[in-house]
């Protein structure tokens, strides 16, 4: 097995809904771990230092969702259909298990709930970083700046910065660190679409749509979970975060300091640390 996930091949597995999935792993033991990624993300946008320090102890795997990246298909406009096609892909691997514990990072965290939902029997424990509840009042959409900064057609290293890290000479320092270490490999996963971004912003602002009724929902996870989030997230603000996890029973939260929507890969080892603590849990 491949020790660092900038090594890590990429690979591909054919699934029962015709997708050809695209993924990398490193690791080996445990349950296994996979990673569900953010807005327009793909395989190269996990941070090897966060990947490799989750894979201590444990099979971590990362993957490119319908349409993202190497994985076939259309990027769906829905966190339903995401969720779907995520527990596809778990599917495909034949792991061997019942259960796998799951990592979700902003719109990931929101496809991780509905994995947990959809099929309760298959998320062991959750982790959502950067995460909001769906129908959540206020999180209809993204502030214009926000949006301007990460959804334009042309992504700007310089703006996904000002999003993902704070204005602070340490986060700023930690981001570039983390970007340097993301595209440094030889082997670059394919570039998300135009069609993935107009998809996945499309289930994002379906997600926000304010719906009180709606929050009751994540009251049905039966998983244990943890919820993080950094201090100054621009884009799910800390406030959102602090709501699912009063709405999930049993929920964990923690809030890193002077940290963005980035905060896991600027805090890697520390988040890694809680989230091994986490999941070693019996």
């Amino acid at each position: 097995m491949t020790r660092s996930y900038a090594q890590a091949p990429i690979t591909t597995v054919s699934a029962a809904n015709g997708i050809e999935y695209a993924y990398r792993e490193v690791g080996e033991g445990g349950v296994p771990l996979v990673l569900l990624m953010h807005f327009r993300g793909n395989l190269d946008n996990w941070d090897p230092a966060l990947v490799d320090a989750l894979a201590q102890s444990r099979r971590v795997i990362a993957f490119d969702n319908t349409g993202v990246g190497r994985s076939s298909g259309r990027t769906p406009s829905t966190i339903a259909q995401m969720a779907l096609d995520a527990i596809a892909f778990t599917d495909a691997l034949d792991l061997d298990l019942a259960q796998v514990d799951v990592l979700g990072f902003s719109l990931g965290s929101f496809v991780a709930q509905e994995i947990a939902l959809i099929r309760p029997a298959l998320a062991r424990r959750v982790v959502l970083a950067s995460a909001a509840p769906q129908g959540a009042p206020g999180m209809h959409g993204w502030a214009k700046w926000v949006i301007g900064a990460v959804g334009g057609p042309e992504i700007v290293p310089a703006s996904v910065l000002d999003v993902f890290y704070t204005r602070s000479p340490e986060s700023r320092s930690a981001g570039e660190k983390a970007m340097g270490r993301m595209f440094t490999r030889e082997e670059l996963d394919m570039a998300t679409t135009w069609q993935t971004r107009q998809a996945q912003y499309d289930a994002i602002a379906a997600w926000g749509i304010p719906g009180f009724s709606l929050l009751e929902r994540v009251t049905a996870i039966q998983a244990p979970v943890f919820v993080a989030n950094g201090d100054s997230d621009p884009m799910i603000l800390p406030r959102y975060s602090h709501l699912l996890a009063g709405l999930i029973p049993g929920a964990e939260i923690k809030i890193y300091p002077d940290a963005a929507h980035g905060f896991l890969f600027q805090h890697h080892d520390q988040f890694a640390g809680d989230v091994a603590h986490f999941l070693g849990r019996q």
